[in-house]
């Protein structure tokens, strides 16, 4: 199948190439529980292919079965995710040797045709070494985070550039019955499954992602310690975070700054605001008089848009021009759950979404992190509310 293997190389490359500007050192460290090192994503997504596409021949090494499953119980024992960084052994070389076996296996498996259930599997796995290749770039920029002199993870080509700000504006999404989620041809995960009719009772939904300068207008108004923007849960979480602005912003004697992939930069009006958990994008919009949309007014409305929507790969967000489509993740206020209709599938690779349906909100887009050809209009990816490491924004809605 060779288009296929041209596709698992180029996935299995480009993994390569992220965790390439990293040390052994970088690669060994979880800087908190939600992240993992990078030197866990190399395995987990070779754990992968090897467990799920390769499952009838021997292993590389037994013991990695349990090191590097993340949360198949089907699959049998998993080592606890808050302590992956405490496994320097294997070393990074050792996990690069694991790699490079298990690609080998799979390349003399993709030269012949396969059935098409197994070859499904293996689009599977590409697809969730995308989603991983995402999570190791924001894994690793919270990590250099830490670090009291904010390294960089890579030097930008050039300045990163300004841009005027662009207004923002409404657009109409229409009162009446809408499909949404995934039909037809070309990938998609079960939870964007069955496609279904929903009632939207008709609003607006801005045209552009909310910017830094208008989020800096809710944090030099005190929207951090004004109780009444918050919802109770997110007004505890604030307080006991002692927040007063997002993750990634302080105050220097220049100005405001925001530490990015490539270094602290200063704080950009026309940049969406990122890295923002639930509870900062539901104040923020309850600040502004607005609102957070649904999923289904979301996805009605960007649709076309996201069809057209070109990859562009960088480190940070870019000013914003157009509708801002790919910048940052955003939220909505619908709750992860399934479709009418959705069903998991059997076996242990059934664990992959339906699981995780409770206690998590839907955000829809993506980020100028996501893989080039992983995004689309129907993609349903999700955290919980005060997840905010992830390139996360919001639009408004009303």
């Amino acid at each position: 199948m060779p288009d296929l293997l041209q596709r698992f190389d180029a996935v299995r490359q480009r993994t390569l190439r992220l965790a390439a500007p990293l040390s052994a050192e970088d690669a060994c460290v979880q800087s908190m529980p939600d992240a993992s090192p990078a030197k866990w994503h190399l395995a987990h997504t070779t754990w992968f292919f090897e467990t799920f596409v390769l499952a009838h021949e021997q292993p590389f090494d037994p013991d990695f079965r349990m090191l590097f499953n993340s949360y198949y119980q089907q699959v049998g024992e998993r080592h606890p995710r808050a302590q992956r960084g405490l496994l320097t052994r294997p070393s990074l070389a050792r996990v690069l040797d694991y790699r490079a076996a298990v690609d080998a296996r799979m390349q003399a498996l993709l030269t012949s045709e396969l059935p098409a259930p197994l070859a499904e599997r293996v689009e599977l796995g590409l697809q969730h070494e995308q989603q991983h290749q995402e999570l190791l770039l924001t894994d690793i920029k919270h990590l250099l985070s830490c670090h009291p002199l904010w390294p960089a993870y890579e030097s930008p080509n050039a300045t990163p550039e300004s841009a005027p700000e662009t207004d923002l504006g409404w657009l109409p999404v229409p009162r009446g019955v809408h499909e949404i989620g995934h039909a037809g041809e070309g990938f998609a995960f079960d939870n964007e499954r069955p496609r279904h009719a929903v009632f939207l009772p008709g609003s607006e939904i801005a045209s552009r992602p909310v910017n830094n300068r208008e989020f800096l207008s809710f944090v030099e108004a005190g929207g951090y310690s004004q109780p009444q923007w918050w919802l109770a849960e997110g007004w505890d979480w604030r307080c006991a975070q002692q927040l007063e602005h997002p993750w990634y912003w302080r105050r220097s004697e220049a100005g405001w700054q925001e530490f990015t992939l490539y270094r602290a930069l200063p704080l950009l009006g026309s940049r969406p605001v990122c890295h923002l958990s639930y509870y900062e994008a539901d104040a923020y919009a309850r600040w502004a008089g607005a609102r957070l949309p649904t999923e289904a007014e979301w996805e009605h409305a960007w649709t076309d848009a996201m069809a057209r929507l070109l990859a562009r790969e960088a480190l940070h967000p870019a000013a914003l021009a157009g509708a801002g489509l790919g910048q940052v993740w955003e939220w909505t206020q619908s709750a992860y759950a399934p479709y009418p209709g959705f069903r998991v599938a059997d076996g242990a690779i059934g664990e992959y979404n339906g699981k995780f349906m409770v206690n998590q909100y839907v955000l829809r887009g993506c980020s100028c992190l996501t893989p080039p050809g992983h995004a689309r209009a129907t993609y349903r990816n999700f955290f919980p509310a005060s997840a905010r490491w992830q390139m996360t924004g919001l639009r408004l809605a009303r």
